[in-house]
């Protein structure tokens, strides 16, 4: 895995526009409008659309209706929110979160198996680092 891009922050109200960016892989802002599935403003939306271009996590086609893509995927965005969250919650430690989510969850076997798989590819790497 390499280095991470670092990704702009994006509040609450980006985020739920990039999710439909995300899903519907691009869309007009009358598409993102419809695609919310909750009452906002156009204008918002169209706020919200240019501040993400600002921001450099979305493209603005030159078409007309201009299309609107994400220019970044997910677990970009996600994992930027995650570090921030993270330092803020338990000081940079993965154990409290981590340990706090196999808890209270209830995990899938196929989401148990994952962790085991990202324990034993952590440990490879420690490994590989100390040598």
């Amino acid at each position: 895995m390499g280095a991470r891009r670092k990704t702009a922050r994006l509040s609450a109200g980006e985020m739920e526009i990039m999710q439909v960016l995300w899903r519907l892989s691009g869309a007009t802002l009358s598409e993102a409008h419809g695609a919310l599935g909750r009452p906002l403003g156009y204008t918002t939306v169209q706020t919200r659309l240019n501040r993400l271009v600002e921001k450099g996590v979305v493209r603005r086609g030159s078409d007309r209706p201009a299309r609107y893509v994400a220019t970044v995927e997910p677990d970009e965005v996600g994992a930027r929110h995650l570090d921030l969250l993270l330092e803020r919650v338990s000081g940079g430690s993965v154990v409290p979160l981590v340990a706090h989510l196999v808890r209270d969850r209830e995990l899938t076997r196929e989401e148990i198996a994952e962790l085991k798989q990202l324990i034993r590819d952590a440990e490879k790497k420690r490994r590989a680092g100390e040598k």
